[in-house]
C-alpha cells in the first residue's frame, strides 16, 4: 500500500459566503417557453416556407411579410427572456429590453402573480424568464401536505409500538417509519422550480448586501432590444401595405 502525500491533499474549502469565494455565473430560463418557443418557430418556419415555395400571386409576399413580424415576436416572448446572475448583479433580458442592475442598486424580489426585481428607486422589472406558475405551486403544496401525513403516520406508529414494548420485528419497522418522518422532515417544505430560484436570488442578494464591494455599485441601464423591434414592425408595415393594396 502507497502512503498518500500530505501535500497533495486537497486544501479545506473556504466558508461559503466570504468576499473570496466567487458566485459561479448562473443563468435561469423557462424550459417550457424554451420548448414551446421552439416548436412555434418550427411551424411558421415550414408553413412559411412552404407558402414561399409553392405560392402563386401575393403570397409569397404575404408569407415573408408573416414570417418577418412573427418571428422576432415568438422569438422575443418564447426563447429570448433570461436572468443572469453573478457576484456584481443580474442582467434581466425580457422580451424588448435588457436591464442591468448592480447588487447594489436591488432594493428587492417580490413573488406574487409574477416574480418581479425591484430597484431603490421603486422601478419594478418583471422576471419574464422565471415565470409563476400556480399549477407548479399547487402541486408542491399537496406534495408537502402528503409528506406531513407520512411523517406524521410514522411517528404516531413508531410511538405506539414503543408504548407496547413490540417484538424485535416491530421495533425494527418503527424505527424504520420513525427514521423516514425524520428524513421527511428533514427536507423541508417543497417548493415550485421558479420559487426556488427567487430564493436562490434572495440569498445571494442578502449575502452581497453584507459585502459591498466596487462591482456591486452603479447605476441601473435599460435597453431597448430594437434588434427585435425593427424587424417586427417593418413586417407589420408590410403586411399593411401588402393588404391594403388589395
Amino acid at each position: 500500500m502507497t502512503t498518500p502525500d500530505p501535500s497533495r491533499e486537497p486544501e479545506p474549502t473556504k466558508p461559503a459566503g466570504t468576499a473570496t469565494t466567487p458566485y459561479k455565473d448562473r443563468v435561469y430560463r423557462s424550459p417550457a417557453g424554451v420548448v414551446g418557443g421552439a416548436l412555434v418557430l418550427a411551424i411558421v418556419a415550414w408553413l412559411g416556407i412552404d407558402a414561399v415555395v409553392v405560392g402563386e400571386g401575393r403570397t409569397p409576399w404575404l408569407a415573408l411579410a408573416t414570417m418577418l413580424f412573427l418571428v422576432p415576436l415568438v422569438f422575443a416572448y418564447t426563447l429570448r427572456p433570461a436572468v443572469f446572475v453573478n457576484d456584481d448583479g443580474l442582467r434581466v433580458r425580457n422580451p424588448l429590453r435588457l436591464i442591468v442592475l448592480p447588487w447594489g442598486q436591488v432594493a428587492s424580489l417580490r413573488s406574487g402573480f409574477s416574480n418581479e426585481v425591484v430597484d431603490d428607486s421603486g422601478t419594478k422589472y418583471q422576471l419574464w424568464a422565471l415565470p409563476v406558475s400556480v399549477r407548479a405551486r399547487s402541486k408542491a403544496a399537496r406534495q408537502d401536505a402528503r409528506a406531513a401525513r407520512a411523517a406524521a403516520r410514522a411517528d404516531a406508529r413508531a410511538d405506539g409500538r414503543a408504548g407496547q414494548g413490540g417484538s424485535l420485528r416491530g421495533g425494527a419497522v418503527g424505527a424504520a417509519d420513525l427514521g423516514a418522518g425524520a428524513a421527511l422532515a428533514a427536507d423541508g417544505p417543497r417548493r415550485a422550480e421558479t420559487d426556488r430560484a427567487m430564493d436562490e436570488l434572495r440569498e445571494l442578494h442578502e449575502r452581497r448586501q453584507g459585502e459591498p464591494e466596487p462591482g456591486t455599485q452603479g447605476e441601473v441601464t435599460v435597453r431597448w432590444a430594437y434588434e427585435i423591434i425593427a424587424p417586427a414592425v417593418a413586417g407589420a408595415v408590410l403586411l399593411g401595405v401588402l393588404w391594403g393594396l388589395g
